[in-house]
């Protein structure tokens, strides 16, 4: 099998292990085959919806990847995305130094960014499969419409399968999930092939704004917003308007009271710009050794 490589370097402290000690124990990750040196998948692109095989090991300075099809600049970005190597993160590091939380926090996970879904419409299935739903389920379930609507890609003599693109689930039925459910992917892919549930359109708006179209889409409302827009789409500054389990971490770290507004949070949070996502992912990520989402 012919692959092509291309490299991308770290801006700021990484560590590519770090990323993959969290992908083996995220829900949405867990069942990926794991060496504990390479990071393998297979998704379906933004730029034309085909699927690609990829392979991630450490380089120095930043990853080395290998893709199954020649990688556009689409696709370099989006592996880039995907690990949060598409941002400067040296600005990060340094708000270590001026908050003494989150400072305990970077050491704790020394170079750990936040690690994304492979795209913001794998995140927004994935944000309505899981509701009302414990997380191993629903990781089962979206495992079982990949092997029956996605693709398979062959990488490093093992077959990967891809998540399904839009058009494969606007008319899909049978997903194992309640009607309503399967109503609301169905309008998710809609939405995607119009076009906004794309990296580009999300990270083109003020993170407010893409917060307000996002939670006008069937089945998603404020928490799975913020999902898709954080780890979706991977903006570094923006911050979940309506989480509570964050709101819990942040009460304990910043002895903010119990009856704190959610307006407390935010201003809290804007210590943090440019990077109120990455903070955010840094508290979840430590206190529960894995993203509880």
């Amino acid at each position: 099998m012919t692959t092509h490589g291309f490299t991308i370097t770290a801006e700021g402290p990484f560590d590519f292990g770090a990323s993959l000690r969290f992908l083996e124990d995220w829900p949405a990750t867990s069942a990926l085959p794991s060496d504990g040196r390479a990071l393998r998948f297979a998704y379906c692109a933004e730029s034309d919806w085909l699927p690609i095989g990829v392979r991630v090991t450490a380089a120095p300075g930043g990853v080395e990847v290998a893709t199954t099809r020649a990688p556009g600049p689409g696709i370099r970005a989006e592996v880039a995305r995907i690990l949060s190597l598409d941002v400067d993160g040296a600005g990060f590091a340094k708000l270590g130094q001026t908050d003494p939380v989150l400072g305990d926090l970077q050491r704790r996970r020394p170079g750990l960014r936040p690690v994304c879904f492979w795209s913001p419409w794998e995140a927004a299935c994935w944000a309505v499969i899981v509701q009302r739903s414990s997380m191993l389920v629903a990781s089962r379930i979206k495992q079982r419409i990949a092997e029956r609507y996605g693709a398979t890609v062959t990488l490093d003599d093992r077959e990967y399968t891809a998540f399904p693109p839009p058009v494969s689930l606007l008319e899909a039925d049978g997903l194992g999930l309640p009607v309503q459910k399967e109503e609301w992917l169905r309008g998710l892919a809609r939405a995607a092939l119009d076009g906004l549930l794309t990296t580009e359109h999300l990270r083109s708006l003020a993170p407010e704004e893409a917060l307000a179209q996002l939670r006008a889409l069937p089945g998603v409302g404020p928490f799975s917003a913020g999902l898709i827009l954080i780890r979706g789409a991977g903006a570094p500054d923006a911050f979940p308007g309506d989480e509570p389990r964050l709101f819990a971490l942040l009460r304990e770290a910043y002895g903010l009271p119990e009856d704190a507004p959610p307006s407390a949070y935010r201003k809290a949070a804007e210590a943090w710009r440019p990077y109120r996502s990455w903070a955010s992912f840094l508290f979840r990520a430590v206190s529960y050794g894995v993203m509880a989402d």
